[in-house]
């Protein structure tokens, strides 16, 4: 059951939508329920003013929709069957996307395909509940916990020197904060592990990358790149939390097992948008392309319009890389000048140095 208080209650469940009737709830107004058979509530429906209440997916008892809409609700129709469930309560786990034996037929994949060839109106209503859905999910998740993200290229391959230090550059940051990425391969997954293993021995980190390094790359197989991670967290159960935020918009890069809890959106822009903003305490951006060149401005913008006890922490990581191969830190350095953020963005050349900026 969702705890709710003030004029926003959500309930999930007729055992939720009862307790609250026998509590001597006499108004829905600001009432969402999801995905609840009231087929047999008619009686309470008729008693309770429903004016302001929203009802999605949920059964009624012949006349009761009509009912209700008449005086001042709106009712949703249920949708056609989706891969996703649209009445979602909680975060996904690694186990929960790759639900099947093969990759092929997981829940992830079945999702991805579907994301990209249904586009009538049920279908994008139905897109849109989801995500509504995870925003709710990880709000809760998140509420008193504080993360620091760490952004990267997608194509930084297992077994190398930087998947390493960015794997214990999470391992030390994991100590005090959440760590969260954009829950996909390369950089996103070393630092998901490190996050993983903050919870664990943190001298199992070796070991682990050494289990990876097996299968450096979800391509050609993303299904031997996904049970070398498994067999990680086998081998290492216990591990913290460490959040990913991936999306469907990139379905052909699969989602890293390391993260977990995993908020997937089908929206990039709205993932994007959330990836950043949970990150109070700050973000670590490494060396990446377009969609990290991406998240390095976005989250300027946001920093450039915040005061002074909003402004979180950027730090760029690879001199050379962030002045020369993609000068990014030119333009970020000129916008900061001046503004509450100048002294909170950071340009350093080693992930120790980035680390050491948070603890």
């Amino acid at each position: 059951m969702r705890r709710s208080r003030g004029r926003g209650i959500q309930v999930d469940s007729l055992a939720d939508f009862d307790r609250r009737m026998a509590a001597g709830a006499t108004t829905l107004r600001g009432w969402r329920i999801r995905g609840v058979d009231l087929t047999g509530r008619t009686a309470e429906l008729t008693d309770l003013r429903v004016g302001g209440a929203l009802f999605l997916g949920c059964g009624f008892a012949d006349g009761a929709a009509e009912l209700v809409e008449s005086r001042g609700a709106v009712v949703l129709p249920d949708l056609p069957p989706t891969p996703v469930d649209i009445h979602l309560d909680r975060l996904y786990r690694p186990w929960d996307l790759y639900d099947a034996p093969t990759y092929a037929g997981s829940l992830d994949a079945r999702t991805y395909a579907w994301s990209q060839t249904a586009h009538d109106r049920a279908a994008s209503m139905a897109k849109a509940l989801h995500d509504h859905a995870i925003d709710e999910a990880l709000q809760d998740w998140v509420a008193g916990r504080r993360l620091v993200g760490v952004m990267g290229g997608h194509a930084l391959e297992r077994g190398t020197p930087a998947y390493r230090d960015a794997a214990a550059m999470a391992l030390r940051l994991g100590a005090q904060y959440v760590v969260a990425t954009g829950g996909g391969p390369g950089a996103m997954e070393a630092a998901n592990l490190g996050g993983y293993l903050s919870g664990v021995d943190q001298g199992s980190l070796d070991e682990a990358l050494a289990l990876l390094a097996v299968t450096p790359s979800f391509r050609p197989s993303v299904d031997d790149w996904v049970r070398a991670a498994f067999a990680v967290r086998e081998r290492f159960p216990g591990g913290a939390d460490s959040l990913g935020i991936p999306t469907w918009f990139y379905g052909h890069e699969p989602p890293n097992v390391m993260a977990g809890p995993i908020a997937k959106y089908v929206r990039n822009a709205q993932r994007e948008a959330i990836l950043l903003e949970v990150c109070s305490a700050g973000i670590v951006f490494l060396p990446g392309v377009g969609g990290t060149v991406q998240e390095v401005f976005q989250d300027g913008c946001e920093n450039y319009y915040a005061d002074e006890s909003s402004v979180a922490p950027m730090v760029l990581v690879g001199r050379r890389y962030w002045t020369e191969q993609l000068p990014a830190w030119p333009l970020l350095q000129a916008l900061a000048r001046g503004r509450p953020m100048e002294e909170h963005v950071h340009l350093v050349d080693t992930v120790e140095e980035a680390s050491a900026l948070f603890v």
